[in-house]
């Protein structure tokens, strides 16, 4: 028998099958880890079965397998299939493509199975016997606590941990070290899972009434072909969750399992909370927050069966679950479901390739779902399935605009318009709570000098620094870097040094400075380092300890918190005017998805929006709930201008600490796949195809000490597209650029 092996190398010269032989007393399948020996040298290296044969295959030196490295089965035979499609849709090596599906620290062996010192009785233990040993000559005993642990062993298969032993009978250390000296009792050791739901027991809920469009939906999800997509448009406090559990459900009667993603680690606790008062311990979770050792558990848990439905953020489209039945992208319009490491997949574009794999049906669930899923779904490319009202009859919320040019002008120049200030002293005199977003942290968003006007910058990234005022201290966003205010500017000498902008910090403080006595929560990149911080915060704001939660972005969706009524946008602008074609998009769906946290209830709901730009369309819109008047006009601009939907941007990036070295670079391979390009396309309509190649530095031309340069490449969307694409990827890898940093296709982040 002979298998055939990816070895666990991310390099394209080896990103083939080698063939090796199995030996007779090495039992292997495909998808099983092995160490194998490689190269000239044989180096032990690790590697991934992926088929097995009983040809050779080969003319070459064929070489045994020496071990594998787990008794089981890392990946399932659909995983295969997946991680095949994934090298040919994102241009990644087999092992790269298979990486992903695995826990990190499996490779090179890094992390164990956990066990747990254990004692039972030894076979050879007499119960006269002891109980002769410990009594004295007038009958009595003369040590209880041991006697109370022999017998609480004292039955088949009885075998404890030392803490049960002393859970059950306090004290009873002493006790057992004796038993164990005297050879009564024997140490073993069981195998445990790691629990990540430590302390969190939702009380079990059972499936709620639905609303006729939630019934229906059910029914749509439910009676979808194998393989479908589905798009579900719900507006906020619609009710999609019950319909996602009640959907999970009926897969789960069919002994089928479920994958269910959301875009916000800060969103997971409270997701897993609701899946798991509803499915129990056949619920897993995965995300980055979660230790090494946790994260390897749930992965076992899914590999293994025990858990059937599994929460996650992107990486959760890879687990392990067999029979797969359904997969649920929640949010799905948000960019943290690109992912920017290799391979550069789409979770949704994984997801809808593993659906038709497995036959499991795709939901995409969001209230402002992605101009381009919608545009699909109104083509019929997905199935649309709408939601257009709040359950229970709850109205949605009303929504004032504040224009803060006026408040300026009337000689307000503080934080919070008058309307704004209003709202929350209203909420804190009704024991209401406020929600106020702003998607910038620290103090201020720069320091700047009044004299000469300059800009205290990164001096690793073409970035301004951002002030924090809890250190006293500037620093990056991108590469971390930080430093201390000067009182003089650098560059005059003057003491005229001005903070401009605002970030959460310096919202929360001057919300003190109008209410002194309000309590509050800060919900930012800053104030959630720890593992637990988004739960714990969002537990301490969801008890009432707080009134009002200053957060960025991590408060703005799914959150469902009965007590609020108020969200105040402080600035709505900050994601408004960027250089990227999808910045009115991202405002509208960020500004409705913060808007819907309020008045989830019973209780009526107010959100107030400031802004610069109170006419702006994402803007005006977002205060009507107008997801598809929004839509049309969006996408008759991208028509007119030929954006995505209805084009391609591919973009190359360059990078090397010199910067004449990335801009040359890029210049030569604009040139170069530009012919590339139309010599694929040649007498296919070319000029029509090929847009525009344009070279040039990128909006942040400097990150972490490195210069950066970019080639974007525009695409008309015809029946040559692919070929156009291809073509692109074969030039780069027949004329390698030392400094090219990947391509990728419409980048979520054109910075």
């Amino acid at each position: 028998m002979f298998a055939r092996v990816i070895v666990d190398i991310s390099n394209t010269n080896v990103d083939r099958l080698f063939t090796y032989s199995l030996p007779e007393e090495i039992k292997a399948a495909p998808g099983q880890r092995v160490l194998v020996p490689f190269g000239r040298g044989n180096k032990p290296i690790e590697g991934f079965i992926i088929a097995l044969s009983d040809e050779m295959q080969t003319s070459h030196e064929v070489k045994p397998i020496l071990r594998t490295l787990e008794p089981y089965t890392v990946l399932t035979d659909e995983q295969l299939r997946l991680s095949e499609w994934i090298c040919a849709a994102y241009h990644c090596t087999r092992a790269d493509s298979l990486r992903g599906m695995i826990p990190a620290k499996l490779r090179g062996s890094r992390i164990k199975e956990k066990t747990v010192r254990t004692l039972r009785l030894s076979p050879a233990a007499n119960r006269e016997s002891f109980i002769s040993s410990i009594s004295a000559k007038d009958g009595s005993i003369k040590a209880p606590k041991q006697l109370e642990v022999y017998e609480l062993l004292d039955h088949p298969e009885a075998e404890y941990s030392a803490s049960d032993i002393s859970a059950f009978i306090p004290g009873a250390a002493s006790a057992i070290a004796a038993l164990v000296k005297k050879g009564i009792l024997i140490e073993a050791g069981r195998e445990t899972f790691r629990n990540p739901f430590a302390g969190r027991d939702p009380k079990p809920s059972l499936p709620l009434p639905l609303l006729p469009s939630q019934a229906a939906a059910l029914d749509a999800i439910n009676g979808a072909s194998a393989g479908e997509t589905l798009l579900l448009h719900g507006v906020t406090g619609s009710g999609k969750t019950e319909v996602y559990m009640q959907s999970i459900a009926a897969e789960l009667e069919k002994g089928r399992g479920a994958i269910v993603l959301v875009p916000e680690i800060s969103l997971t606790p409270q997701t897993t909370d609701r899946f798991r008062s509803r499915f129990g311990d056949t619920v897993a979770v995965l995300h980055s927050h979660l230790s090494d050792g946790e994260r390897f558990d749930e992965w076992r848990r899914i590999r293994f069966k025990k858990a059937r439905v599994v929460i996650g953020a992107r990486s959760a489209v890879f687990a392990p679950v067999e029979e797969l039945g359904l997969i649920i992208i929640d949010e799905e319009h948000e960019p943290s479901y690109q992912s920017e490491q290799t391979p550069k997949y789409s979770a949704v574009e994984v997801a809808r390739r593993r659906a038709r794999i497995t036959g499991a049906r795709l939901v995409l669930g969001s209230a402002t779902p992605s101009l381009t899923s919608y545009y699909r779904a109104k083509r019929g490319q997905y199935k649309l399935i709408e939601m257009p009202e709040r359950i229970n009859g709850e109205t949605m919320p009303r929504v004032d605009v504040v224009d803060m040019r006026s408040e300026y002008l009337s000689g307000n120049n503080g934080i919070f318009s008058g309307l704004l200030k209003d709202a929350v002293a209203s909420v804190l005199e009704k024991g209401e709570q406020a929600i106020l977003f702003l998607n910038r942290r620290g103090y201020s968003s720069h320091v700047e000098c009044r004299a000469c006007g300059f800009v205290f910058t990164c001096k690793n990234c073409d970035v301004a620094m951002t002030y924090h005022k809890f250190d006293n201290a500037l620093r990056c966003h991108y590469c971390g870097a930080s430093a201390f205010v000067p009182n003089k500017c650098p560059s005059c000498g003057s003491d005229f040094v001005k903070f401009s902008g605002m970030g959460t910090q310096q919202v929360e403080e001057q919300l003190h400075e109008l209410f002194p006595n309000i309590r509050t929560l800060r919900m930012d990149t800053d104030t959630t380092v720890g593992k637990n911080a988004h739960r714990d915060i969002l537990d301490c704001f969801t008890r009432g300890e707080a009134d009002v939660l200053i957060g960025t972005q991590m408060v703005a969706k799914g959150l469902d918190i009965p007590n609020v009524t108020l969200v105040g946008v402080v600035f709505a602008d900050s994601t408004l005017f960027h250089s990227d074609y999808r910045s009115s998009e991202r405002t509208f769906q960020l500004l409705t998805q913060v808007a819907g946290r309020a008045g989830r209830a019973d209780k009526e709901g107010r959100v107030v929006i400031q802004t610069n730009a109170p006419n702006h369309r994402a803007i005006s819109l977002c205060t009507k709930h107008d997801y598809k008047g929004f839509y049309n006009l969006e996408i008759g601009d991208r028509l007119h201008t030929l954006f995505p939907p209805f084009s391609v941007f591919v973009r190359a990036l360059f990078v090397s600490r010199v910067e004449a070295e990335a801009s040359e670079a890029s210049g030569r391979f604009s040139s170069g796949v530009t012919e590339a390009i139309l010599s694929a396309l040649g007498g296919h309509g070319a000029e029509n195809e090929l847009i525009f190649v344009m070279p040039g530095a990128a909006p942040i031309r400097k990150r972490d000490g490195e210069y950066r340069y970019a080639v974007i490449i525009k695409l008309a969307r015809t029946a040559y597209t692919a070929a156009a694409i291809e073509s692109i990827y074969s030039y780069a890898a027949e004329k390698p650029e030392e400094s090219c940093r990947g391509i990728e296709i419409n980048p979520q982040d054109m910075l």
